[in-house]
């Protein structure tokens, strides 16, 4: 299978660690003044660490794989020394990967005379870790596909909206961004909404507050495949539909920050600037922030 998984150029990186808040899923870490990526497993390719790496350390390499092997994962770790070993075990620990920890344990058990640093350091910090069952995170997996129970802010939406329609706002079809052509006349000088697929959903008022007067693309930055499509189309939306201004919808889990991504290096390679808004929606249906990048 075809995998994208992040590249780290260690003689580029000084260790500054901006990119470690910025990979949501948790697999960068700082370990012996480098930037390190301490599981592939958790590394997600959407490239959220990208654009917040001053020095250009960090790249998204695609190439073949086979399906996850901790083995090899734990072979390419062990040169990398003992922190990042640790570092790697607490991460499958604290994710509840346990299956993948038991037979990352039984390789460094069975290797221990040849590897080049004391294991039962590493266990010992590793046991260390307490994990709550009860945490999302124990269960593994993007915290954006943990499920979620509430109630609607409103309790009289269903009584109100049975009773109201309310027009749509949609100017132009289709939508998706597969699908749409950045030459057609409805994208032509228009101001932009780019959405992630979940944002309308979880927005009473989408229609009349966020996509009155603008033309509409969505788009899923976790499961779409093709982004570096999405990219080029973004490009000429610029450059070639001339768009007023681009605003970006997107949900506050961590996997909906590719959709940002995807702008900016659209953006990079486009030979005009258009200003560009970001939005960040709850999944209660809250707007979370509102700024001009």
């Amino acid at each position: 299978m075809i995998r994208e998984i992040v590249n780290i150029d260690e003689d580029k990186c000084n260790g500054c660690g901006i990119c470690v808040p910025n990979c949501h899923e948790g697999a960068l870490q700082i370990i012996d003044g480098k930037a390190r990526l301490i599981s592939e497993l958790m590394c997600d390719g959407l490239g959220a660490c990208l654009g917040h790496c001053p020095e250009g350390a960090i790249t998204i390499e695609k190439r073949e794989a086979d399906e996850y092997d901790e083995v090899v994962v734990v072979q390419q770790i062990i040169p990398k020394g003992k922190n990042t070993m640790v570092a790697h075990l607490k991460h499958l620990k604290e994710h509840g990967e346990f299956v993948f920890l038991k037979q990352a344990v039984g390789y460094l058990k069975m290797h221990a005379s040849e590897i080049p640093f004391n294991v039962d350091t590493v266990f010992s910090e590793v046991h260390a870790v307490k994990v709550d069952a009860s945490a999302g995170n124990a269960q593994g997996g993007c915290p954006g596909s943990q499920a979620v129970s509430f109630e609607p802010q409103n309790l009289r939406f269903a009584a109100v909206s049975a009773s109201t329609d309310t027009p749509s706002a949609l100017r132009q079809w289709p939508v998706q961004m597969h699908l749409i052509n950045p030459a057609g006349a409805t994208f032509q000088g228009t101001d932009l909404l780019l959405a992630a697929d979940c944002v309308a959903f979880s927005l009473g008022n989408f229609h009349s507050k966020h996509l009155a007067g603008k033309s509409l693309v969505i788009a899923c930055p976790k499961l779409d495949q093709g982004k570096e499509i999405y990219v080029e189309k973004i490009r000429r939306l610029i450059d070639e539909a001339r768009v007023n201004t681009i605003t970006i919808m997107m949900m506050e889990v961590p996997c909906c920050g590719g959709l940002s991504q995807l702008v900016r290096v659209a953006a990079s390679q486009a030979s005009r600037k258009v200003p560009v808004k970001e939005i960040i929606v709850s999944i209660k249906g809250e707007i979370l922030s509102e700024d001009w990048v």
